[in-house]
């Protein structure tokens, strides 16, 4: 075997190895950093096709922040949005890939270019009755150190994140609260 094909067999043993890495991580994730749950007054499948509807995040953004979408696939698994956030002045970058997409359970984003260190965040959605669906989002994540952890601890902890997810609930119930199917 050459140099060539030593080269090409090494990365893709590489890639491998981090595909196993990534994918063993995400089944051992250990308890979630923010779990949220609320219930709509809607259909499973109006819950689902809110939320996968591309300008879903834009109506999901609390005021005063400003959500500037620059990419937003239609949502399937390995689908990516990329969007900044601005917080004020302050412009935060993000970049997620979904997966573990199936339409009317839920699916997952991981931030691949963003703030935090780690950020996966779970959306799933349980029928309660034919009228009602319970949405539940876990997130799990770690700030980064120095300056930029600082930042992120300010916007992306316990409180925060208590605050957008009641927004959500209630954008969520505006958006879906006359739809019972």
């Amino acid at each position: 075997m050459g140099v060539r094909g030593i080269a090409i067999t090494g990365a893709v043993a590489a890639a491998g190895a981090m595909a196993a890495t990534a994918l063993k991580r995400r089944r051992s994730l250990g308890e979630p950093s923010f779990v949220s749950r609320f219930v709509v007054p809607a259909s499973l499948e109006a819950v689902a096709r809110f939320h996968a509807d591309p300008k879903a995040l834009t109506k999901l953004t609390p005021p005063p922040t400003v959500m500037q979408v620059h990419r937003m696939d239609p949502l399937g698994e390995g689908s990516v949005s990329e969007f900044t956030m601005w917080v004020g002045p302050i412009p935060i970058r993000w970049r997620a890939v979904h997966s573990g997409f199936k339409a009317l359970k839920g699916f997952t984003d991981t931030q691949e270019l963003g703030p935090m260190a780690r950020w996966i965040h779970r959306h799933s959605y349980r029928a309660l009755d034919d009228g009602h669906t319970e949405v539940l989002d876990q997130i799990w994540y770690q700030h980064p150190a120095g300056w930029r952890g600082i930042l992120t601890r300010a916007l992306f902890s316990t409180l925060p994140l208590k605050a957008l997810f009641a927004y959500r609930a209630l954008a969520t119930r505006r958006a879906l609260g006359g739809d019972a199917g």
